[in-house]
């Protein structure tokens, strides 16, 4: 697959989207984290011995869930595939650096979601293997994200990414972030 010059937007508006361009893109916004924020938590789920019982949080898991899931919605469509023109997988990256949306806050709202929607899901349950299962995505997402996609973005977006990786926080937002990103 041709990489497009990210200095030339007018290139991006040339670009047709095939069938099977389009299926990739529905297939790894969709299947991905429904495979990670559905299908492992379900069999997670199924294990009684997995459960919790901690009363009153499962008052804070279904508002965790729902921001969890507006958030998805919103960096992975929203922001993700129509600001980026790209999907989550490698093969079809994004064609410029994402920066509305939540993007303005962290670098990585989306993994953020899937945490939140996992973990909101192990609340709402009173599932410790849910909330152990959040921890673990947690960390496999932190290891992704330090050790291939942030230096592919490096290479691909070279100054941009760095000036956006000094303004904005990886996971926590940072002091004074909204002045430095001229929000």
């Amino acid at each position: 697959m041709p990489r497009w010059p990210v200095h030339q937007p007018e290139t991006e508006a040339r670009r047709v989207f095939t069938p099977v361009v389009l299926y990739v893109r529905a297939v790894f916004a969709l299947v991905l984290p429904a495979l990670v924020d559905v299908v492992v938590p379900a069999a997670l789920l199924r294990d009684p011995q997995g459960r919790m019982d901690i009363g009153a949080s499962r008052l804070f898991g279904l508002p965790v869930l729902v921001l969890g899931g507006w958030l998805l919605v919103d960096s992975v469509f929203v922001r993700f595939a129509h600001e980026g023109r790209g999907t989550l997988a490698p093969i079809d990256p994004p064609r410029s650096v994402v920066r509305g949306g939540a993007y303005r806050v962290v670098r990585n709202p989306m993994y953020v979601a899937n945490v939140a929607i996992i973990g909101g899901t192990g609340l709402l349950f009173r599932s410790w293997l849910l909330l152990v299962w959040a921890a673990v995505a947690f960390v496999a997402f932190h290891v992704f994200v330090v050790v291939y996609e942030e230096p592919t973005l490096r290479r691909l977006f070279g100054d941009g990414y760095a000036r956006y990786q000094r303004d904005v926080g990886r996971w926590i937002p940072r002091r004074g972030q909204r002045r430095r990103c001229g929000t």
